[in-house]
């Protein structure tokens, strides 16, 4: 896993986890925005890294591996931990391992397991995996009749065929499979008090069961509904907003230290 690091000089550390069918430089508009005030902490996960040729792993694996790098350089003050969809499934499970301290945190859009019988989440994982493989195997056609694309450019819509053709089958399976079905505490506890889920309001009602899955885990979030985007739409399209909503969690992060 390549860690990408912006604003070296900066005390407060911001880390931002990417979504999956993205890159890193799914922050590529943010990045100049932020790190003139933060130390940007960007990891480009496993199966999604353009420097290095590998599979995604998992949630646990991942989440130890940010935690671990974190830790050894000596970063293990964290003003603000961001995460969108596959990255919200990696800052909640980071929540859980309580092993850095977490001032702030935002999960947007972000993904919990599934709380079905294993049978089910086996269909469930095998319908995801088969919709994306239209992407990779049809190209750009086949993508923008397999999601809505109403907010993506020809241009966005050929990066996304872009990655699924660099990403392997094996990393789709394992994004989805990981995502759905990740191990958590019982109890979870995190010793973060300023803790935000964000939505969408054309998602609210498809991330129902992720937004009580959180409450439930952190009774301390505090649900944020977003306006006039999509889904992980705020950092690549509306990145001013993207950038003041993550000053004022952090201000927030202060205060609650």
């Amino acid at each position: 896993m390549t860690i990408h690091e912006f604003g070296e000089e900066n005390e407060p550390v911001v880390v931002l986890v990417h979504p999956s069918i993205v890159m890193w430089d799914y922050f590529e508009y943010v990045i100049p925005l932020l790190e003139t005030r933060y130390h940007l902490i960007i990891p480009s996960l496993p199966g999604y890294d353009p420097d290095v040729r590998n599979d995604f792993t998992s949630v646990e694996e991942i989440s130890t591996e940010i935690e671990n790098w974190l830790i050894g350089n000596n970063l293990r003050n964290v003003a603000c931990l961001y995460g969108c969809s596959m990255g919200g499934s990696i800052v909640t499970r980071m929540l859980a391992d309580n092993r850095v301290t977490i001032q702030s945190a935002v999960i947007d859009g972000g993904i919990t397991p599934y709380q079905l019988p294993w049978i089910i989440t086996r269909f469930i994982a095998v319908k995801d995996f088969l919709l994306i493989n239209i992407g990779k195997l049809g190209g750009a056609k086949l993508l923008e009749k397999a999601f809505s694309t109403d907010e993506l450019s020809a241009e966005d819509v050929q990066y996304a065929a872009k990655v699924l053709k660099m990403i392997s089958a094996r990393t789709i399976w394992r994004t989805f499979e990981s995502c759905n079905n990740y191990t958590m505490p019982k109890n979870p506890h995190t010793d973060c008090k300023h803790i935000e889920y964000w939505v969408a309001e054309k998602e609210v009602g498809d991330r129902r069961g992720d937004i009580t899955y959180i409450k439930k885990s952190f009774p301390q979030t505090i649900l944020k509904k977003i306006k006039d985007v999509g889904h992980g739409g705020l950092a690549p399209f509306h990145p001013e907003r993207f950038v003041r909503g993550i000053n004022r969690v952090c201000k927030k992060g202060e205060l609650s230290v």
